[in-house]
């Protein structure tokens, strides 16, 4: 049986955080919680993640500034999450690098299939 995957989740919201990584969890996979950018960097490099779940907007600023380094450091995929549901901001994230855009509330269903369906590949 292969190890579980690795999921870094990028969020500054703890309420957030906390219900994601019940959710990934309960697919058997392995997660890593960062709040902040320079949290996220630390974290994505010295332990890298299969998949990234990105939020856009962090206390310490964009979270798209993290893609190629979380990249670079070996994650494979990276998903951005977001509550902004326009074409500029999901432009901004697929020119960044992301693979994918979500916005915010994701239902939890559809986030447990896809994280599933993402670290598969």
């Amino acid at each position: 049986m292969p190890a579980p995957a690795h999921v870094l989740i990028v969020e500054d919201s703890d309420a957030v955080a906390s219900a994601m990584r019940i959710l990934v969890e309960s697919g058997g996979h392995r997660v890593s919680i960062a709040p902040t950018i320079a949290d996220a960097l630390a974290t994505g490099t010295s332990d890298p993640a299969r998949l990234v779940l990105l939020d856009v907007t962090l206390p310490d600023g964009d979270g798209l500034v993290l893609v190629q380094p979380l990249r670079a450091a070996g994650a494979k995929t990276v998903i951005a999450l977001t509550g902004h549901d326009d074409a500029d901001t999901r432009r901004r994230c697929l020119e960044a690098g992301c693979d994918e855009v979500l916005v915010k509330p994701v239902p939890a269903r559809e986030l447990v299939a896809r994280v599933d369906a993402w670290t598969a590949s």
